[in-house]
């Protein structure tokens, strides 16, 4: 029975129960240094959330003003190519009324050619170009067979008609030509 009184603590006189408390280096709930770190912690987090929404607002901004923007330049993109086209219409309006009161087929003839020259001054400042495409090499990257014809070995693997004219805009083809290749 000896054993029994030494192990417990009723018999220990001596045993204190807050006596790790004045041990240093050892932290406890009375321990005002974690209340102010954890008051600093909150408050970066808090600055940090604010930094996160401002930056997310900035950003959801930016996407909707450059959305309006795109839409804006695409409902105005062709407004340039429009305003050159009027004088050309208002030059077909006038050859529609010249050709309802003249009997003179050669002055007609010679007033649609001059709208005709006109809209094609018109389109070519615009950046457009007819592709050349009769007496060439048959280009998978810009034509487009519609048929094929027995031809001279001359002609044999080359565009020997052309049904559709092919254009390019600024380099860049925007309508393949549609043509006949010799076979």
């Amino acid at each position: 029975m000896d054993q029994k009184q030494a192990i417990t603590p009723e018999n220990d006189i001596e045993m204190n129960i807050n006596a790790d408390a004045d041990v240093p280096g050892n932290t406890h709930l009375s321990n005002e240094g974690a209340e102010d770190a954890t008051e600093k912690l909150q408050a970066e987090l808090e600055e940090q959330k604010d930094k996160y929404l401002r930056l997310f607002a900035e950003f959801d901004n930016f996407k909707r003003r450059t959305a309006k923007e795109r839409i804006e330049l695409m409902q105005t993109a062709g407004k340039d190519v429009i305003v050159s086209m009027l004088e050309v219409m208002d030059d077909c309006d006038r050859a529609e009324k010249q050709m309802q009161t003249s009997d003179d087929v050669a002055s007609i003839k010679q007033g649609i050619a001059l709208v005709f020259g006109k809209l094609r001054t018109a389109l070519t400042n615009k950046g457009l170009k007819a592709m050349q495409s009769i007496n060439t090499e048959f280009d998978v990257e810009k034509h487009e067979a519609i048929t094929e014809v027995p031809a001279a070995d001359a002609m044999k693997g080359k565009v020997v008609d052309e049904v559709e004219k092919g254009y390019y805009l600024n380099d860049k083809i925007i309508r393949f030509a549609k043509v006949v290749v010799g076979k």
